[in-house]
Protein backbone atom coordinates (compact mmCIF):
# COMPACT_ATOMS: atom_id res chain seq x y z
CA UNK A 1 0.00 0.00 0.00
CA UNK A 2 1.56 3.07 -0.77
CA UNK A 3 0.31 6.28 0.64
CA UNK A 4 1.52 10.04 -0.37
CA UNK A 5 1.30 12.48 2.30
CA UNK A 6 1.16 16.38 0.93
CA UNK A 7 -1.16 19.88 0.48
CA UNK A 8 -2.35 19.10 -3.24
CA UNK A 9 -1.04 22.85 -3.92
CA UNK A 10 2.39 22.01 -3.47
CA UNK A 11 4.33 21.89 -6.66
CA UNK A 12 6.68 18.87 -5.61
CA UNK A 13 3.91 16.99 -4.67
CA UNK A 14 2.25 17.46 -7.73
CA UNK A 15 5.15 16.33 -9.30
CA UNK A 16 5.48 13.00 -7.62
CA UNK A 17 1.52 12.50 -7.88
CA UNK A 18 2.48 13.14 -11.66
CA UNK A 19 5.09 10.66 -11.87
CA UNK A 20 3.47 7.87 -10.07
CA UNK A 21 0.10 7.96 -12.11
CA UNK A 22 2.41 7.75 -15.37
CA UNK A 23 3.96 4.71 -13.67
CA UNK A 24 0.50 3.45 -13.38
CA UNK A 25 1.45 3.07 -10.13
CA UNK A 26 -1.55 3.02 -7.73
CA UNK A 27 -1.58 5.23 -4.56
CA UNK A 28 -3.87 7.24 -1.75
CA UNK A 29 -3.36 10.51 -1.40
CA UNK A 30 -3.97 12.56 2.33
CA UNK A 31 -4.10 16.22 1.79
CA UNK A 32 -3.04 17.57 5.30
CA UNK A 33 -4.90 20.50 4.72
CA UNK A 34 -8.05 19.33 4.88
CA UNK A 35 -7.31 15.83 6.80
CA UNK A 36 -5.78 16.69 9.73
CA UNK A 37 -2.85 14.48 10.79
CA UNK A 38 -2.96 12.26 14.24
CA UNK A 39 -0.93 12.26 16.45
CA UNK A 40 -0.39 8.45 15.82
CA UNK A 41 0.69 9.07 12.27
CA UNK A 42 3.02 11.77 13.34
CA UNK A 43 4.98 9.58 15.59
CA UNK A 44 4.92 6.73 13.18
CA UNK A 45 6.93 8.81 10.73
CA UNK A 46 9.21 9.94 13.42
CA UNK A 47 10.57 6.08 14.08
CA UNK A 48 10.89 5.93 10.28
CA UNK A 49 13.03 9.09 10.29
CA UNK A 50 13.68 11.88 12.41
CA UNK A 51 13.20 15.21 12.95
CA UNK A 52 16.31 16.84 11.19
CA UNK A 53 15.05 15.09 8.08
CA UNK A 54 11.44 15.41 8.56
CA UNK A 55 10.63 19.08 8.79
CA UNK A 56 11.10 21.70 6.19
CA UNK A 57 13.63 23.89 7.67
CA UNK A 58 13.59 26.78 4.64
CA UNK A 59 9.82 26.72 5.09
CA UNK A 60 8.01 29.42 6.23
CA UNK A 61 6.35 28.10 8.73
CA UNK A 62 9.56 26.35 10.25
CA UNK A 63 11.55 30.11 10.17
CA UNK A 64 8.40 31.70 11.92
CA UNK A 65 8.40 29.35 15.06
CA UNK A 66 9.98 31.16 17.56
CA UNK A 67 13.83 30.44 19.01
CA UNK A 68 12.62 28.89 21.55
CA UNK A 69 10.34 26.55 19.79
CA UNK A 70 13.22 25.61 17.36
CA UNK A 71 16.15 25.22 20.15
CA UNK A 72 14.04 22.67 22.37
CA UNK A 73 12.37 20.89 19.23
CA UNK A 74 11.92 17.52 21.52
CA UNK A 75 9.78 14.92 20.16
CA UNK A 76 6.61 15.99 21.89
CA UNK A 77 7.08 20.02 21.46
CA UNK A 78 7.72 18.70 17.53
CA UNK A 79 4.66 16.29 17.41
CA UNK A 80 2.51 19.09 19.01
CA UNK A 81 3.81 21.84 16.50
CA UNK A 82 3.50 19.43 13.66
CA UNK A 83 -0.52 18.72 14.85
CA UNK A 84 -1.03 22.34 15.24
CA UNK A 85 0.88 23.23 11.52
CA UNK A 86 1.52 20.20 8.99
CA UNK A 87 3.09 22.01 6.71
CA UNK A 88 6.59 22.02 8.80
CA UNK A 89 6.73 18.46 7.30
CA UNK A 90 8.97 18.19 4.28
CA UNK A 91 6.59 17.34 0.95
CA UNK A 92 5.39 15.12 -0.43
CA UNK A 93 6.27 11.99 2.17
CA UNK A 94 5.82 8.70 0.75
CA UNK A 95 5.06 5.66 2.79
CA UNK A 96 4.77 2.38 1.63
CA UNK A 97 3.51 -0.61 3.99
CA UNK A 98 4.33 -4.03 3.39
CA UNK A 99 7.42 -3.81 1.13
CA UNK A 100 10.75 -5.76 1.28
CA UNK A 101 13.76 -3.96 0.86
CA UNK A 102 17.40 -4.89 0.42
CA UNK A 103 20.25 -4.25 3.42
CA UNK A 104 21.53 -1.36 1.08
CA UNK A 105 17.98 0.07 0.48
CA UNK A 106 17.45 -0.06 4.27
CA UNK A 107 20.38 1.79 5.03
CA UNK A 108 19.34 4.32 2.87
CA UNK A 109 15.87 5.29 3.68
CA UNK A 110 13.56 5.36 6.66
CA UNK A 111 12.59 1.50 6.75
CA UNK A 112 10.54 -0.19 10.04
CA UNK A 113 8.40 -3.64 9.77
CA UNK A 114 7.83 -3.63 6.20
CA UNK A 115 6.92 0.24 6.03
CA UNK A 116 9.24 2.45 4.43
CA UNK A 117 9.29 6.45 4.06
CA UNK A 118 10.76 8.38 1.62
CA UNK A 119 11.19 12.56 1.79
CA UNK A 120 10.62 14.99 -1.14
CA UNK A 121 10.66 14.09 -4.77
CA UNK A 122 13.00 13.19 -7.23
CA UNK A 123 12.47 11.49 -9.90
CA UNK A 124 15.59 9.00 -10.38
CA UNK A 125 14.63 7.88 -6.68
CA UNK A 126 11.21 7.21 -7.07
CA UNK A 127 12.07 5.00 -10.03
CA UNK A 128 14.77 3.15 -8.08
CA UNK A 129 12.33 2.68 -5.69
CA UNK A 130 9.48 1.14 -7.62
CA UNK A 131 12.19 -0.90 -9.85
CA UNK A 132 12.96 -2.46 -6.58
CA UNK A 133 9.59 -3.10 -5.44
CA UNK A 134 8.60 -5.26 -9.15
Amino acid sequence: MITVYGINNCDTVKKALKWLTAENINYDFYDFKKQPLTAELVQQFTHLSDWGQLLNKRSTTYRNLTDDIKNNLTDDVAVEQVLLQPTLLKRPLLLIEGSETSSEQNSQLGSLQGKQLHLGFKAQTYHDIFKAEK
